[in-house]
């Protein structure tokens, strides 16, 4: 049963809509259900502007995204997609801004562990 915290994360769109101004970009499908999605990646002198995205997807994907563009906002890129399969994989504890992912992960929706994780797998397709 999807809960208030999940439909609450999901509902933050400050980075939802392509602005067509990045420096990386690319689009993902998810094969197992379909959801889609498209970001687009700026950075300045090594950190991430803004992360923004679309999606035709689930409240998880939609959720996720909303949380990867929230935390990837004026962070060091480098840092981020070096430390982030460790938060992802919850080997590393991770900082306070990375909570609502961590709640995500969690056995309760551990099924919908593809949607989750689809914007992530998007970030690293972006900037090989």
């Amino acid at each position: 049963m999807i809960d208030n915290r999940l439909l609450k994360i999901a509902s933050n769109t400050k980075f939802y809509g392509l602005k067509n101004n990045y420096t990386y970009k690319t689009n993902l499908k998810n094969s197992t259900c379909g959801d889609k999605i498209s970001i687009e990646i700026t950075l300045k002198k090594n950190t991430i502007q803004e992360l923004r995205y679309e999606t035709e997807s689930c409240i998880f994907c939609q959720a996720s995204a909303s949380i990867l563009a929230n935390i990837a906002k004026n962070t060091n890129f480098s840092e981020l997609k070096t430390n982030l399969r460790k938060y992802l994989n919850l080997s590393k504890k991770a900082p306070k801004k990375f909570n609502n992912l961590t709640y995500l992960l969690k056995e309760k929706y551990m099924s919908r562990k593809d949607c989750i994780l689809l914007p992530f797998k998007a970030f690293y397709k972006a900037i090989k």
